[in-house]
């Protein structure tokens, strides 16, 4: 093997651990930090075990944290504040619930293992609407090309919600159904 390229390999491989510890140690701080915020606010009184009397009832808000995709920036770091992955991001769902875990993806230095699920253009609407439903869609004109089966054209969810959300160069291409190395 090159020496040269078990160099470059090594150095990756670090680069790859140094941000897993560095964005893992964030997390951690963060989830420290927002769990320390979110105790219910107590008098005295209750500190010490007394009952409130006539005390109002605080509800806490209700949130959902972010989905952490620290683990697949390390190499997709352009789609880190991406659009369709930022709004996903900030409701909970991470790369993870559309993608699979790939964790063997992930780990693979050499780039020839797909990700555990992919999406064929037949398979990117149907999988979009399972957690977007038609009639909150059909509420939107802009998806009456989407929802209407006389389209001309098929089309798909990402032609608007994921433009960006594409890799413009591959040097690795995978069949999108069964995961088979094409290039």
């Amino acid at each position: 093997m090159n020496p040269a390229l078990i160099v470059r390999e090594c150095c990756r491989c670090a680069s790859i651990k140094f941000f897993r510890l560095v964005f893992g140690s964030i997390n951690a701080g963060l989830l420290i930090f927002a769990a320390g915020c979110s105790f219910k606010k107590q008098t005295v009184g209750e500190l010490l075990g007394e009952p409130a009397v006539n005390a109002p009832v605080e509800k806490q808000p209700e949130s959902t944290p972010a989905a952490d995709n620290s683990f697949c920036y390390v190499c997709h770091i352009n789609y880190d504040g991406e659009e369709l992955t930022l709004g996903h991001e900030k409701a909970g769902i991470g790369c993870s619930q559309c993608h699979g875990r790939s964790s063997n993806h992930s780990s693979d230095e050499r780039n020839i293992t797909p990700p555990d699920i992919m999406y064929p253009k037949a398979k990117i609407n149907p999988s979009c609407m399972s957690c977007h439903p038609r009639d909150k869609l059909a509420q939107e004109d802009a998806h009456e090309p989407i929802l209407s089966s006389k389209a001309t054209q098929q089309r798909y969810c990402t032609d608007c919600h994921g433009e960006r959300h594409r890799i413009k160069v591959r040097t690795i291409r995978w069949n999108k159904a069964t995961g088979e190395l094409l290039e």
